[in-house]
């Protein structure tokens, strides 16, 4: 960081026009709540200033203090240099109008599964109240889970991961929303320590990336844990368990919700006797399947 950067900018266009600059300089990547240079140097700025981060306008042209301005130009250059997700500068990733806490420790939350659940599922979920066990496998900081007990308010809910590190996330995640009373916690690998335990709905955003993604990851995603990401060759390792594994821990009617990432032409090609029914999202119908337990295959 150049000294000018210190005594040349001064209002918080300024340092959001250099922020910019900064992160397109050294081609940074996004991916984990934004797309692009602009939206990230807001959020790290506003963010950082504690500031309302749907209310930018009004500060644009509002003067930094000296501290305040070090302070920004801090985060800039951790950005920069670390190249991490902005999540895990900030400790906070949101999913909707959700927040949660994040570290090094879990994925950054994206996925497609929290628009449905705003949704409660509809029209394949008739009666929210009427669903009463969740389950949320490779649940990571716990997000999924906890919007998963707020969309069904009668529903208990485990979340579960392999992963102790995550889950000790997810146990600060679930404490801050006050659901301890309804969501529990459980260490097992996919369903293997879950016994004989059966749900209404199971949800799933499992590591599904293929081995040779993998390779090729920017920086920014090779800072979250492998664990996290890595799907085997095809990236259907853990998706196949859940389809073999499933049947056994769903009641009468109960849905299979799993999100696949870019792999559909992949999973389809795998199970073509399987009707796997495509969600819509905001990045469309390719990514997320639903099958009832009848329609799971033998």
């Amino acid at each position: 960081m150049s000294e000018n950067a210190r005594t040349e900018l001064f209002t918080l266009r300024d340092l959001l026009r250099y922020a910019v600059s900064r992160f397109n300089e050294a081609e940074l990547f996004f991916g984990h709540g934004s797309d692009n240079a602009w939206d990230e140097a807001v959020y790290l700025l506003l963010h950082t200033l504690h500031l309302p981060l749907d209310r930018l306008e009004p500060f644009l042209d509002a003067r930094l203090t000296e501290a305040e301005r070090n302070t920004v130009l801090h985060i800039i250059e951790r950005r920069v240099k670390s190249r991490v997700p902005a999540a895990y500068l900030t400790h906070e990733a949101w999913l909707g109008e959700h927040s949660f806490y994040v570290d090094e420790r879990v994925i950054v939350p994206r996925s497609f599964i929290a628009e449905l659940l705003e949704e409660q599922f509809a029209p394949w979920i008739d009666d929210p109240w009427a669903i009463t066990r969740v389950a949320d496998i490779c649940t990571g900081s716990g997000c999924l889970a906890i919007l998963a007990a707020l969309a069904f308010p009668e529903a208990d809910v485990d979340g579960v991961d392999i992963s102790a590190d995550a889950l000790e996330v997810a146990k600060r995640n679930v404490a801050d929303y006050g659901l301890e009373d309804r969501l529990r916690l459980v260490q097992s690998n996919l369903f293997a320590g879950l016994a004989s335990q059966r749900y209404d709905l199971i949800i799933s955003n499992p590591p599904y990336v293929n081995a040779e993604s993998m390779e090729t990851l920017p920086p920014e995603y090779r800072a979250e844990p492998e664990l996290a990401l890595a799907g085997g060759d095809d990236g259907l390792d853990l998706v196949r368990t859940l389809l073999r594994e499933a049947k056994d821990h769903l009641n009468p009617g109960g849905l299979l919700v799993v999100e696949i990432g870019h792999n559909r032409d992949v999973l389809e090609e795998a199970y073509p006797q399987t009707p796997f029914t495509w969600l819509d999202t905001s990045g469309g119908d390719q990514f997320v399947f639903l099958l009832r337990r009848e329609e799971l295959p033998s």
